[in-house]
């Protein structure tokens, strides 16, 4: 569930909205689902309450699961898709004291390209 993360530039590989790109707004992984601007909207009836809110027929982005989004990269000035892969790194860091050590840092990658996401 870590390959697709909020922000992200999708593109929507099955369903109604196939086809369609968006940003990730949100991530719901306790139900591997993401949320994407413009995709898969549902109208909501809403009823007025007292903290005020916005009453009547809403419009918003429904959850759609994790499978059927991929991510999209630019390669040689033409968006893809591809997979999202996961790179090692060692990176130097430092203690509070000021002593350094060296350590591993995951990267995403991606498979087509191979370059840091």
């Amino acid at each position: 569930m870590a390959s697709i993360r909020k922000g992200d530039q999708v593109r929507v590989i099955a369903g109604k909205d196939k086809g369609v790109e968006g940003k990730v707004l949100e991530v719901l992984t306790d139900s591997d689902r993401v949320i994407v601007e413009g995709v898969n909207r549902v109208k909501k009836h809403r009823r007025a309450t007292q903290a005020g809110g916005e009453a009547g027929i809403i419009t918003a982005e429904a959850p759609v699961h994790v499978s059927n989004v991929a991510l999209v990269v630019e390669v040689d000035g033409e968006k893809t898709t591809t997979r999202v892969g996961f790179r090692r790194d060692t990176v130097t860091k430092t203690r509070p004291d000021g002593s350094e050590y060296e350590a591993q840092r995951s990267v995403r990658i991606a498979t087509k390209t191979g370059k840091e996401i």
